[in-house]
């Protein structure tokens, strides 16, 4: 016995086709941001922050690492890096003096504005005629892990609509 129930485990397996197919889909959005000298996270987090702000309130680093599911810790240290690029500004919090506001500067939201055109068109591309039926599979995964374990990182923002992420 193959100690899986596929018979080939490698063409059926759901999670290792996710794997696979994530791993391309990353591949492809690393090379298009290349250009713009953004890697994938920095981009996540700059368009997220770009995008919980644009109402007028300057979210907070946690806001940004629950909008984006990524860890706070490393949220913290990439934002560092946006910032000593001259893409946001962190600053104290004067209701909390352990959290940091995050504002996106106008080199940054326009820097955003162009990463999220060329990951929208990198989408398009990489998912093609697909698109809408891969959109549909990734946001009833989402729900269903959401019901099962609730948001990612507490997230209860609704996402933005296109981050780079394949759950948008």
């Amino acid at each position: 016995m193959s100690g899986s129930s596929f018979e080939d485990p490698a063409a059926e397996s759901p999670g290792f086709l996710l794997w696979q197919v994530n791993l391309a889909w990353q591949r492809e959005i690393t090379a298009a941001l290349r250009p713009l000298g953004l890697t994938h996270v920095q981009f996540v987090l700059l368009a997220c922050s770009w995008w919980l702000g644009r109402s007028g309130d300057e979210p907070n680093q946690v806001d940004v690492a629950n909008q984006s599911g990524t860890d706070p810790k490393m949220t913290s240290e990439v934002l560092r890096k946006l910032e000593a690029a001259g893409l946001i500004v962190r600053s104290v919090d004067a209701k909390d003096t352990r959290a940091r506001r995050v504002r996106v500067t106008e080199v940054g939201a326009e820097l955003a504005k162009r990463a999220v055109g060329v990951v929208e068109d990198a989408d398009a591309s990489f998912f093609g005629t697909d698109a809408a039926a891969a959109t549909s599979v990734l946001r009833a995964l989402r729900a269903r892990r959401e019901d099962l374990r609730g948001p990612a990182g507490g997230d209860t923002h609704e996402r933005p609509p296109s981050t780079g992420q394949p759950s948008s």
